[in-house]
């Protein structure tokens, strides 16, 4: 079977946060996983993996498009000890032609939970440059995830989707900002875990002019964030001040890369003011408390904000998805393009090896004396490369036209060259910019 790039995974979309969350992995876990179900399955020549609280997908390139879901569900609901059910009615597929524009519409975050948030991007390409170095991918998916990326640049430059969109962390920080408008608290938030969503959500708190308290395991790397970004209202507490500090705080922000709780029901205290948590974190940091006055937000909670922004930015999702289209046929067509060139060279190694073989004949049979032979197979080759400059000329200049398809397919019809059909032009019709 024809070679052939494949997504599957699962999304806010389709899947639950309680299952997502099992699904998550850490990197050199992943790695092993990855690396193991490529050696299982030698139709598999690359593969790459992207986890992050919204999503966890797999991008492949494999010659068994159609035969490599059920294993890998299986292997992934083994792993994580998941119901393999689940995992297949949740389940988001595509090949070849969709899945290219799948993953173009992910890493230019038209399908992420808040559409325009440039994080996306960002894990795109460490998650890219992760499978890189441990070798499982190569020239197919780094073609696509350049292009990915590319597509993400252009999505940007064209539209303002980035500029009015927001991460989940802005969105957590909207909430809470929201929530003061009708609520008397202080305007005082702890935050705990400063990877890159604690880091985006400490700076948007910081925008919206609250007092910060960032508590993480490592407090030096936290000290040096709070320098870096040289603001007073940002104060680094030690993480053993935590269960102090979540009965003292009005707000609390929690988005650390912990596989288990770190706040427990055990260390919430009984407060006089209301409180407001909000769970960033795939697993869940928090455990969902009993106390009354406490309300606590998830990933998931935050859709209907974010359908508000949606609605806004409508006008600039369609050409942003116009954009996605030009690139999808963009790089179908290079794609294509790529083809062109063997099939001219397999050509003139046919004509080469004809001319050889008559040339051989014609020394055995006695027409041509052997001293002869070097100079005649250079004649020989010189005429041959003469009557297929013109055909490989226009294979060339045609390469991105839908007449390519039909000259590429008789060439190899013709003259026997035995290839499967690697010709896509109809991708055009279905992702071009008039689709939209």
């Amino acid at each position: 079977m024809q070679a052939a790039y494949l997504t599957l995974g699962f999304s806010h979309k389709l899947l639950p946060l309680d299952t997502r969350e099992k699904l998550v992995f850490e990197p050199e876990a992943l790695l092993e996983f990855l690396a193991r179900f490529r050696q299982e399955h030698p139709s598999v020549h690359e593969i790459m993996a992207l986890c992050t609280c919204n999503r966890v997908e797999f991008y492949l390139y494999t010659h068994a498009p159609d035969q490599i879901a059920p294993p890998l569900l299986k292997a992934l609901a083994h792993t994580k000890q998941v119901d393999l059910k689940a995992l297949q009615t949740s389940l988001e597929f595509h090949t070849q032609e969709h899945a290219i524009h799948h993953v173009f519409c992910v890493v230019s975050s038209l399908d992420s939970l808040v559409v325009g948030e440039t994080q996306i991007t960002g894990q795109f390409k460490e998650a890219f440059k992760l499978c890189l170095q441990a070798g499982l991918c190569a020239k197919h998916l780094s073609r696509l995830a350049h292009f990915a990326l590319k597509c993400a640049a252009g999505v940007r430059n064209a539209t303002a989707i980035s500029s009015q969109a927001v991460s989940i962390a802005s969105v957590a920080v909207k909430q809470a900002a929201e929530i003061l408008q009708t609520e008397i608290a202080p305007k005082r938030a702890m935050v705990v875990g400063m990877g890159e969503m604690g880091q985006l959500v400490c700076k948007h708190l910081l925008a919206k002019g609250f007092e910060v308290a960032l508590y993480n395991r490592n407090t030096q790397r936290a000290l040096d964030f709070a320098k870096s970004l040289d603001n007073p209202n940002l104060q680094v507490q030690p993480l053993s001040a935590l269960a102090q500090g979540i009965n003292a705080y009005a707000f609390l922000f929690c988005a650390t890369s912990a596989p288990y709780s770190v706040i427990s029901t055990t260390m919430v205290q009984p407060c006089t003011f209301r409180r407001w948590w909000f769970d960033l974190a795939v697993p869940r940091d928090i455990e969902p408390p009993q106390e009354p006055n406490i309300w606590l937000y998830s990933v998931d909670d935050l859709q209907g904000v974010v359908a508000r922004n949606l609605e806004q930015r409508q006008k600039d999702t369609r050409h942003a998805y116009q954009v996605v289209g030009r690139f999808s046929v963009q790089f179908a067509q290079w794609l294509q393009s790529l083809e062109v060139d063997p099939l001219i060279k397999d050509l003139r190694e046919l004509a080469k090896q004809a001319a050889l073989k008559e040339l051989r004949r014609a020394i055995k049979k006695g027409y041509l004396p052997q001293e002869h032979e070097e100079c005649v197979a250079r004649i020989l080759h010189n005429a041959f490369n003469t009557f297929l400059h013109h055909p490989s000329a226009t294979l060339k200049k045609n390469a991105h036209k839908p007449e390519s398809d039909m000259l590429g397919e008789c060439l190899k019809s013709l003259f026997n060259l035995g290839k499967e059909s690697m010709f896509i032009n109809r991708y055009k019709c279905e992702f071009s910019e008039e689709g939209f």
